[in-house]
């Protein structure tokens, strides 16, 4: 079992299968799915309301993940984690890869680490834009959502692979494909 913490990668269907345990577990003791946006909504709340208590309170959509419920709760807890956890994964498994520019990204828009990193953020910030919208985060569409077979869900998540895939053919056109 201690060889399997040492992979750089694990087997999908590993994971897809521990994920499904842990929405299981998560549903049982908490009565909750996974998600972690939600947590991200709680946090502009609590600035929020640091400088007007009362627009937090008067507004629907804040008010609904903010009064009457736990600021930091086990959600909370999983996002501060994921990182953690993600660094304790790669010092296990020794992984020494580092890669903040990709081939194809590099091919086409040049070695700009400050570019690359202005588009995964801005990239991001439409796929969650697009997932709140349909009511959720993309890891509560992909897994929960999906897992109960909401069609949000599914609607969020074949709507994120369509665009996905044109996005990648404006960005990266048909040259893109030499470098996979």
């Amino acid at each position: 079992m201690t060889d399997l913490f040492k992979k750089a990668r694990w087997s999908p269907y590993l994971v897809g299968t521990l994920l499904g345990v842990l929405s299981w577990i998560t549903f049982y003791f908490m009565e909750k799915a996974l998600g972690t946006s939600t947590t991200m909504v709680k946090v502009a709340g609590l600035a929020e309301g640091v400088v007007s208590e009362s627009h937090v309170r008067n507004n629907d959509y804040m008010a609904k993940h903010l009064v009457g419920t736990p600021a930091i709760d086990w959600q909370f807890a999983l996002v501060l984690t994921m990182g953690f956890g993600a660094f304790i994964a790669a010092r296990l498994a020794r992984s020494r890869f580092s890669e903040t520019v990709p081939e194809v990204w590099a091919a086409r828009f040049g070695p700009s680490k400050a570019k690359r990193y202005i588009g995964a953020f801005l990239g991001g910030a439409i796929l969650l834009f697009g997932a709140r919208l349909a009511g959720g985060c993309t890891s509560g569409h992909g897994i929960s959502g999906s897992l109960q077979l909401a069609l949000s869900s599914w609607t969020f998540l074949l709507s994120m692979f369509a665009a996905g895939t044109a996005a990648a053919f404006l960005i990266y056109g048909k040259e893109g494909r030499a470098h996979v």
